[in-house]
């Protein structure tokens, strides 16, 4: 049966329920004796009888057992006991608990389901002066495309003019548009927020970003939750507790309406209502944070995660060539030689031009146009910048300086037998600055480990393919608890599948390579903010933002919803056990039974949906590109 069709049943067995119950006090009332207010209620219970029977036949056949069965024997007691009155109002509560279970869901499961809403569909092909409106899925790699102010990006693709505004709240959860330059890489499912511009397909539509995370959110829907088989298990417990605890009342009162008043309170079971919902909640906010399962089997698994292995290129740092450290000369600042190197470098388009340029911008300062510039090959580059003769690039073209100042040959000391690069800065001849590129941490990675070490992990590790002083270089500030250098990916299974034997393990990782070692993990979490590589598809968690920060958010949703739907449940046996005491002792009737358990229940979905709400741990982080502690967004 389909989710529609299932829904629209159970709110026409509600309505027949509430209808019938109506009727029967509505019909004495009208001066009418023609149909007893008791054949009435039973003929309301009963479609509901029938149906929960098929279904618990149903779930019995694939070898579930569930809670369900005590519903069926508290309606189906009160009917053979003459309690009709009774048996329709367990009826509407059971119904009602349906329906309101139904209504938190799909409340939980709207986050997911508008990211599946809002694929692209059609996209805007340049081919010489001529446009077109192509779908989507008929877009090459290498066609030129025109993305209007407030469009939908269709596929992957780099940015082909000078500048854009993307808004990727939708994809990554970031509240604020990000700046895109030229060459930049653009994603799927992220929207133009300002003017009109062009980007290059680098990705045909099934194969970008967007239709993964899509996929990827199908998966999670259709996944059973993991709290589901662990229900199955209480029922094991639960059944058969309700059924002597119904017995001994009717024995020791002679009376088996208390044992029917027993079977009603027990029913029915917040185990079957509250835990799915805490747990599909705990997905869709992890996916507003940034971070999307692939089902509620992985929250569960991340949840209970004791150590944490980081991937080291593309996780801890930033897989790229990034500006590490800055060197001035005495008597220089770092804003003043960065400002000239930056502005001397936007004549240049290679690696390290792009990274002094950016971390120029990234400090705000305001770059001058350069004059007169020459660029060497290999070597670096040379121009004027505010009437004053620079050169960027190797030692021998700053001036071949022989020998160094000490304050420079200390920073290169530094960085011996390490894979950097050293950028040698000289203004008319004279050596005014020193800049060290290599892959460096990322600006969020230290306030990631401490937010994770705040969240129960207990032992984080470093795991590369790198050398051990590179390795050592990176993770030396982060405070990790250990560091295995120069490891295969062979050796990266093994590394993980230990830690695993001594806890459950969360590995994170970036790129093809890492994708056995994430398959090894108790759970994996991939980088994909760069496309949907093969580490995404063996994970269990991909992050959606090039970014480290959701990786401890999504260890917070996950520990606080498990404990939301633990609470839920513990609660609401609790208050359901202390419920049937009262009813074996004859303090409670079954009418005001079913009463109460809808109480019990509406009280734990309402708690099961807090997980949809708060659970992250955004704590300031200290950006190395900008020198000072900002708040994430």
């Amino acid at each position: 049966m389909g989710a529609s069709n299932e829904t629209f049943l159970r709110r026409a067995l509600l309505l027949l329920a509430v209808a019938g119950l109506l009727a029967g006090f509505l019909l004495p009332a009208s001066g009418s004796d023609r149909l007893p207010p008791e054949l009435v209620w039973t003929a309301a219970t009963l479609p509901l009888v029938v149906t929960l029977a098929v279904s618990i036949v149903r779930d019995f056949w694939i070898g579930r057992f569930g809670v369900d069965l005590i519903a069926l024997l508290s309606m189906s007691a009160a009917l053979l006991l003459d309690q009709a009155l009774a048996a329709v109002v367990v009826a509407i509560m059971y119904a009602g608990g349906s329906v309101l279970e139904n209504y938190a869901r799909g409340r939980a499961e709207r986050s997911l389901k508008a990211l599946t809403d809002r694929s692209p569909r059609f996209a805007r092909r340049l081919e010489g002066e001529r446009l077109e409106e192509i779908p989507a899925e008929a877009v090459l790699v290498g066609d030129e495309l025109l993305v209007r102010a407030g469009e939908v990006l269709p596929v992957d693709g780099v940015l082909l003019d000078e500048s854009a505004s993307i808004d990727a709240s939708a994809v990554t959860g970031e509240p604020l548009p990000e700046r895109c330059r030229r060459n930049d890489e653009l994603f799927s499912g992220t929207v133009n927020a300002g003017e009109t511009f062009r980007m290059r397909a680098t990705a045909i539509s099934r194969e970008s970003t967007y239709a993964g995370i899509v996929r990827m959110v199908e998966a999670t829907q259709t996944a059973q939750a993991p709290f589901m088989r662990m229900a199955d298990r209480f029922a094991l417990l639960l059944l058969p507790a309700t059924l002597i605890v119904a017995a001994l009342a009717w024995l020791g009162s002679g009376d088996p309406i208390r044992a029917l008043a027993v079977l009603v309170v027990a029913t029915p079971c917040p185990l079957i209502l509250a835990a799915p919902v805490a747990f599909i909640g705990g997905v869709s906010r992890a996916a507003r944070a940034g971070a999307l399962m692939k089902g509620s089997s992985a929250l569960e698994a991340l949840a209970q995660a004791r150590t944490v292995v980081f991937d080291k290129t593309g996780t801890l740092t930033q897989g790229g060539a990034g500006l590490i450290e800055i060197e001035p000369a005495p008597g220089r600042s770092e804003e003043d030689i960065l400002r000239l190197l930056g502005s001397l470098e936007q004549a240049s388009s290679n690696v390290l031009a792009v990274a002094a340029v950016e971390a120029a911008r990234c400090r705000d300062l305001v770059l001058s146009r350069p004059k007169d510039v020459k660029e060497y090959r290999g070597a670096g580059i040379q121009g004027i910048v505010d009437g004053v003769l620079l050169t960027a690039g190797s030692r021998t073209l700053a001036g071949g300086i022989q020998p160094l100042p000490l304050w420079a040959e200390r920073t290169v000391k530094r960085y011996d037998d390490q894979p950097v690069l050293t950028v040698y800065l000289s203004a008319e001849g004279m050596l005014i600055g020193l800049f060290v590129f290599g892959d460096g941490a990322r600006a969020d990675a230290l306030a990631t480990v401490a937010a994770l070490r705040r969240n129960g992990i207990d032992r984080i590790v470093m795991l590369t393919g790198d050398d051990r002083n590179v390795a050592e270089r990176v993770a030396g500030p982060l405070g990790l608890d250990q560091v295995h250098a120069g490891a295969s990916p062979a050796r990266k299974v093994e590394v993980v599948r230990e830690e695993r034997s001594k806890a459950p393990t969360l590995m994170v990782g970036d790129g093809i390579n890492d994708a056995p070692a994430l398959a090894a993990a108790t759970v994996g979490i991939a980088m994909g903010a760069r496309g949907a590589t093969a580490s995404s598809q063996a994970a269990d968690i991909v992050i959606l933002t090039d970014s480290l920060r959701p990786v401890a958010e999504a260890v917070t949703i996950a520990r606080r919803t498990r404990a939301i739907a633990y609470q839920s449940v513990l609660a609401g046996l609790g208050l359901s056990g202390v419920a049937m005491i009262f009813a074996a002792l004859g303090y409670i009737e079954p009418v005001a039974g079913a009463l109460l358990q809808e109480g019990i229940d509406v009280a734990v979905i309402v708690n099961a949906l807090r997980a949809l709400r708060g659970g992250t741990d955004r704590q300031p982080i200290f950006d190395e590109n900008q020198g000072r502690i900002r708040l994430p967004a």
